[in-house]
């Protein structure tokens, strides 16, 4: 088999991401399905109870920083044991606690740092091991989170109605932690490298087009996880049933698979941060549909439908018009702190839409700020460097 770039090696590195990615972030996104059991068990109100989604979101995007760094300098194989190992740790122990502010750690800390180690690092791995076919290969790799979530919060209800949240914890982290050990033989750093890369943090910070797409990414994402944790809350209010409501998610995450996989492949005819600008738009018109839908579950499902559109092709898109405007060298560095900002923005977010459903006793002022987080990340957007080709312009500093 050949070892080369774009070589059939390479694609063993595409299956390693797509499965880590979807097994941490599936499992992550599945927390909706656990909502409504941990709120009522330690008798804790939506805000508080959405604190461990917005930690576990927090420290997965801030952790990117280390864990990119990591495989740049270690190599992809030591990041991912670690993951695993934190998974099943996280979980099992998520199991056991007696107090929501103990799951805050346990949950947050496990799952957050396995999903850092999961996707970042093995998402920029995919970017080295690629030329031709980059865009193509970044958009399977990533659609594994649409088809983890799609997968993992419905089958999470089922198992919470069967045995309850806490043994459903520990099915997922076992299982879970199997799954990434088993990437390991496949995942590889890209040929090339030849050691470790020098971090490029300096690099990034000091672009303003860097800049500005990461304060886009981070008030965008005030709005984009509230409902991965709140639509199937939303849905139980209005009678319908726990399988049911969790299917939403499940959906979001399908949708989102098709557009990360559709978006990938336009990317040459279209420009990579054209469609980039496209899903941000989509995101804000998303929960103009939420806002409408009332008592509908048609309208919800076209809501997450549209939703599942715009965040897949975002989460494919951003390591390419990263890529294309500060090449790929030591890519892992600089896209853990641009994840960074994202991770701010879902520490805020979907706890700050819990106390806001708390304290207005209903969803539709969350729903409306969510809207108009969405719409400023587009406006941020506007006066960036961008070439005919519907790319950015390349950084004169750019790198590989």
């Amino acid at each position: 088999m050949r070892h080369g770039l774009d070589s059939p090696r390479a694609w063993l590195t595409v299956v390693a991401a797509f499965v880590s990615s979807g097994v941490t972030l599936g499992t992550a996104y599945s927390f909706g399905a656990f909502f409504e059991s941990m709120s009522e068990e330690f008798d804790a109100a939506s805000g508080a109870t959405a604190v461990v989604f917005g930690v576990t979101t927090f420290l997965f995007f801030s952790l990117s920083i280390l864990t990119g760094r990591a495989a740049d300098r270690f190599g992809p194989r030591v990041v991912l044991a670690l993951g695993a190992l934190s998974l099943c740790a996280g979980l099992v122990l998520t199991s056991r606690v007696t107090s929501l502010g103990v799951g805050y750690v346990t949950y947050g800390a496990g799952v957050g740092i396995a999903a850092a180690c999961g996707y970042v690092p093995m998402v920029s791995v995919v970017g080295g091991w690629f030329v031709r076919r980059r865009a193509l290969a970044v958009g399977l790799a990533v659609a594994g989170i649409g088809v983890g979530t799609s997968v993992m919060s419905p089958l999470a209800a089922a198992l919470i109605d069967r045995w309850g949240w806490r043994d459903t914890y520990v099915v997922f982290g076992v299982g879970g932690a199997i799954a990434l050990l088993a990437c390991i033989p496949l995942v590889a750093a890209p040929p090339g490298d030849g050691g470790p890369q020098p971090p490029r943090f300096a690099d990034a910070l000091a672009s303003a087009v860097f800049r500005r797409i990461a304060l886009s990414a981070m008030v965008l994402a005030l709005a984009l996880f509230v409902p991965f944790v709140f639509v199937g809350q939303y849905a139980k209010d209005r009678g319908i049933g726990a399988v049911q409501a969790a299917v939403l998610v499940g959906v979001l995450g399908a949708s989102s698979v098709v557009s990360r996989i559709g978006f990938g492949s336009l990317v040459t005819r279209l420009g990579s941060f054209r469609l980039y600008r496209a899903c941000l738009v989509i995101h804000a018109a998303s929960f103009a549909v939420w806002f409408a839908a009332g008592d509908s579950y048609a309208v919800l499902v076209v809501f997450v439908l549209v939703l599942g559109v715009g965040y897949g092709g975002f989460v494919a898109l951003s390591p390419i018009v990263i890529s294309d405007r500060m090449g790929v060298a030591g890519l892992g560095s600089i896209l853990g702190l641009l994840y960074t900002a994202p991770g701010i923005g879902a520490l805020i977010g979907a706890p700050a839409g819990g106390w806001l459903i708390d304290a207005t006793g209903g969803y539709r002022w969350t729903i409306a700020a969510c809207f108009v987080a969405a719409s400023a990340g587009v406006v941020l957007l506007g006066g960036l460097p961008v070439g005919p080709d519907g790319q950015l312009e390349r950084a004169p500093d750019a790198r590989g």
